[in-house]
């Protein structure tokens, strides 16, 4: 294991900070961070959001076990994930998707097989939910290991804006397009994994739209919805596909057309909109954005009833 994450409280990151200081790390400051120290080849940053600690590098592992969880977290959870989560090593896909809350770019939803083997090779990789993880880059190497992995099997749907835009149009409601997206790719894995029974994903919409899509092509399984599910480690996984893709096609097409997407909902996104705009006028914003979002009737000056900004 050479990365480790999770979150922790204010009272433990003062803690842990006590702690480093008795270890003789050294601090640096980092943005975003409550914290950065460094020992060697080990670093630890405890940032802002959630709080959470974030452990990196070489002795990562030992780290964890020997001073995070006995010290600082009170639990032991390294080495015991199949007692406390004996589902998540049991054959299942794992759902998740990156772009449905920023304005430009595609949907992405991705999924991923793992039975015990493969969540064991993940779990030492580092794979975690692809929210915690702050580096476009990280998220690229992770991507290129969960794609390597033995007995893995992988699948991506890629909802470009101008097809977004259609099928937001035919759906009129995001958490059904959301179902049909998964459906997609539900029954793609199905295709690879036929024995599989069953799939995880965030909660997020009745799931008898999924099942309903399906059945149109005779395909069954059990599907598992829950909040949080991005801590089982294949949904992780599958939100770390999910989100290279989604960065891959932001650059690539702003090198194209000249000009940087930024990702979300921002002022910043509102000026790159008008640029997009004034380089190819107004129907070019349909081919990056996505156009409910009030950002565009912003943009366009048109009226709106949606309630994204």
């Amino acid at each position: 294991m050479n990365s480790y994450t999770i979150a922790i409280q204010p009272s433990q990151a003062e803690a842990l900070r006590k702690l480093l200081k008795e270890q003789g790390f050294e601090f640096a400051d980092r943005p975003y961070t409550i914290f950065f120290a460094q020992k060697a080849k080990l670093s630890v940053a405890v940032y802002e959001k959630g709080p959470k600690v974030v452990v990196q590098g070489k002795g990562t592992e030992d780290f964890v076990r020997f001073y995070l969880e006995p010290e600082i977290l009170k639990e032991a959870r390294i080495g015991y994930e199949e007692v406390l989560n004996p589902a998540m090593f049991e054959p299942h896909f794992g759902i998740d998707e990156s772009g449905k809350g920023d304005f430009f770019g595609p949907l992405v939803i991705a999924g991923v097989y793992v039975d015990r083997e493969i969540a064991r090779r993940l779990l030492s990789l580092g794979v975690t939910d692809s929210k915690k993880i702050g580096s476009d880059r990280r998220i690229r190497q992770l991507s290129e290991e969960i794609d390597k992995t033995p007995g893995l099997a992988a699948n991506i749907v890629l909802i470009g804006p101008e097809k977004y835009n259609l099928l937001y149009e035919k759906f009129a409601n995001l958490n059904d397009l959301l179902a049909w997206g998964h459906a997609r790719v539900i029954e793609n894995l199905l295709q690879l994994r036929p024995e599989c029974k069953r799939s995880l994903s965030d909660k997020f919409a009745n799931e008898r739209v999924i099942r309903r899509a399906l059945l149109k092509r005779a395909r069954e399984i059990q599907i598992d919805q829950q909040t949080k599910a991005e801590s089982d480690i294949a949904v992780a996984a599958a939100s770390i596909l999910a989100r290279e893709k989604f960065v891959r096609w932001m650059d690539d097409r702003g090198k194209v057309m000249g000009i940087a997407l930024p990702k979300g909902v921002s002022a910043t996104v509102k000026s790159a909109a008008r640029a997009v705009v004034e380089k190819g006028g107004r129907d070019s914003l349909r081919t990056v954005a996505k156009m409910h979002f009030r950002t565009s009737s912003e943009v366009l000056q048109e009226p709106t009833n949606e309630a994204k900004s």
